[in-house]
């Protein structure tokens, strides 16, 4: 364990990287590692710990995808049925025109789940102006973003391709806001709601939550988030992500979470086969059911989902290995994936 220490250790001060944690977790539990380096707080000198809390991002997907999987096993919605069955006119209406055809009835809740209903994402295409909100973020303009402002954002973007289009994908995190106003509508509860009803209580995480800029104590945040070497302040971003990014938990329940999503105590195990049906993100990402799948040549393959933030929760099938936590680099999308590699070829 002192080796995958070491390995921690020496991210510390390489492509901005600050602070970090990772879990590392076999199958029969033989190797169950967690540890951190760096400084969780800069400004206070608080050191990043192994149970520091941290927000896991669009990792959060994965959760949210379980919720739904869950209303489909129990007959409550249907994954093959079009969106416009469950939500208003507000929030479906023109979203999707593509060549002067409206899809936007056209879009079933799988292809929400999928990343294959061609929807724009309000948070990295370009708006009209040339900008993204993204960048916006990043330049410090941190604001809420509710469901109904993404939708009428992505109204003023042009789909990438019609729903269901043979072997594409487009990330949208507008398809996961979509996705948690079907949950809420369904189950008449708040997303924070479902995921401690459906998750949080049954897997007895104790760590994990939904954020609530509001609510949080300033003194206590989830651990730092840079930019290269610049602190990012968006909390009050995140805190409107509820469905797509909003979750904050430790790498050691994220693995818990992770060990109970791929073994079917979330959802029935047998729609595996469905949510394992890659369409092409871009190289070398695929995308399933709420699933990235990363897979470079003569490289081991991982299953599970990324974030913006550094955020990682994927197992790696060939080694039968768990492996979550975050760098927190918002500059270093490709980072997580490296250092994973690092970690199971220490011990393996």
């Amino acid at each position: 364990m002192k080796k995958l220490q070491a390995i921690l250790e020496r991210q510390i001060g390489k492509g901005n990287i600050h602070n970090i944690v990772a879990a590392i977790q076999s199958e029969d539990q033989h190797i169950d590692f967690v540890g951190a380096a760096g400084f969780a707080n800069p400004k206070n000198n608080v050191e990043m710990k192994p149970d520091t809390p941290y927000f896991i991002a669009s990792v959060t997907k994965m959760y949210t995808a379980a919720i739904i999987l869950r209303l489909h096993e129990e007959q409550r919605i249907n994954l093959d049925a079009p969106i416009t069955e469950y939500l208003p006119d507000a929030l479906t209406r023109k979203i999707h025109i593509f060549k002067g055809v409206d899809y936007s009835s056209r879009i079933k809740i799988s292809n929400l789940v999928a990343q294959s209903s061609g929807l724009a994402d309000y948070e990295t295409d370009k708006l009209p102006g040339g900008k993204t909100i993204m960048d916006e973020l990043q330049s410090g303009q941190d604001r809420e973003i509710t469901t109904a402002e993404a939708i009428e954002i992505i109204r003023s973007m042009s789909p990438r391709f019609a729903p269901d289009t043979p072997g594409k994908a487009h990330y949208s995190n507008a398809n996961y806001r979509l996705l948690g106003s079907i949950i809420e509508r369904t189950t008449q509860q708040s997303m924070h709601e479902n995921f401690q009803e459906m998750i949080f209580k049954p897997l007895n995480l104790q760590k994990t939550y939904l954020f609530d800029w509001e609510k949080s104590n300033q003194g206590d945040l989830p651990a730092t988030i840079y930019l290269k070497s610049k602190p990012i302040n968006a909390l009050k971003y995140i805190s409107s992500n509820t469905s797509d990014g909003g979750l904050v938990s430790t790498a050691a329940e994220n693995i818990i979470f992770l060990r109970a999503f791929f073994s079917g105590r979330l959802f029935d195990k047998k729609l595996f086969e469905r949510m394992l049906n890659w369409k092409s993100i871009f190289f070398p990402l695929k995308y399933g059911y709420g699933l990235m799948n990363f897979k470079m040549p003569m490289q081991s393959e991982f299953i599970g989902h990324s974030g913006s933030t550094g955020s990682f929760a994927f197992i790696c099938p060939s080694k039968s290995l768990y492996l979550a936590g975050t760098i927190n680099q918002m500059a270093s999308p490709a980072k997580p994936f490296t250092l994973m590699s690092k970690l199971i070829r220490s011990v393996r």
